[in-house]
């Protein structure tokens, strides 16, 4: 499991999001003070012209990379969501067209779908936050597909719907290979170390700033710093669709059951 995923599966989000917070503005101010005392503000004022060309320039490079990295996380939890909700349409409408086949593949093929969406509500989507998935929810799908392997249709109108039903299965089975896959893929740790570091980069850039009035230089560090900090927040937050407070649900496939 991914540390950025153990984080949030241990962390409850408020206090991730402080934390997070914090440890960046203790660093800032932590540098902030030291190149302060190290270096005097009338040097660091006589290079602002040249830093502060440097600093626009790497600015708008990191401020790509960030929009980037947050689009990015937002359309993937987007499109995840979208994706659980087809499933558990899916599912349903396997429900309905069983109702074109006869006995007892009909009651049966309802019950076994029933099942299998309780399986996936209360055993697998806990397991999903690990990046994990529930034998048992797929022992019941191998159960569901074996069942329709061995039925053969009787009439013309049992062939049409049983031919939808299997094409709708075969969805579902992709769907959810798509799901578990989904659960335990983040970002790239590449990426992750790029934007840190870039962060640190842009957070300690402010530091060599020459101010007289070092009242206004700290606090518009820290306002900086606090808003990178919470914007890799939000990254975190969404990488992981499925781990954490913010995290897709099951309601999806409990809708379904309360209709079937």
């Amino acid at each position: 499991m991914p540390v950025t995923q153990k984080l949030l599966l241990c962390v409850p989000t408020l206090p991730l999001a402080i934390m997070i917070v914090a440890i960046s503005v203790i660093l800032s101010v932590l540098g902030l003070f030291l190149v302060k005392r190290l270096v005097p503000h009338q040097k660091l004022k006589s290079h602002n012209d040249v830093a502060g060309a440097i600093f626009g320039t790497f600015g708008v490079m990191y401020a790509v990379l960030l929009a980037f990295a947050v689009i990015i996380t937002w359309e993937n939890f987007d499109k995840i969501s979208l994706n659980v909700e087809k499933e558990a349409n899916c599912i349903a409408d396997i429900y309905r067209m069983a109702g074109g086949l006869s006995d007892p593949m009909k009651s049966d093929a309802r019950t076994r779908l029933i099942e299998y969406a309780k399986s996936i509500t209360h055993e697998e989507w806990p397991v999903l936050a690990k990046g994990e998935a529930s034998k048992h929810t797929s022992d019941l799908m191998k159960g569901i597909w074996a069942l329709y392997s061995s039925y053969a249709p009787k009439t013309e109108t049992e062939r049409i719907f049983f031919e939808e039903s299997v094409g709708k299965l075969d969805d579902v089975s992709e769907l959810r290979r798509m799901r578990i896959v989904d659960s335990s893929k983040g970002i790239h740790p590449v990426l992750w170390v790029v934007l840190l570091i870039g962060n640190a980069a842009t957070i300690i850039f402010t530091f060599f700033f020459g101010s007289e009035n070092f009242k206004s230089h700290f606090i518009m560090t820290i306002l900086l710093t606090i808003l990178m900090a919470l914007i890799l927040f939000t990254i975190l937050l969404f990488d992981f669709p499925f781990t954490g407070d913010v995290s897709i649900s099951a309601a999806p496939f409990k809708a379904m059951l309360l209709i079937s």
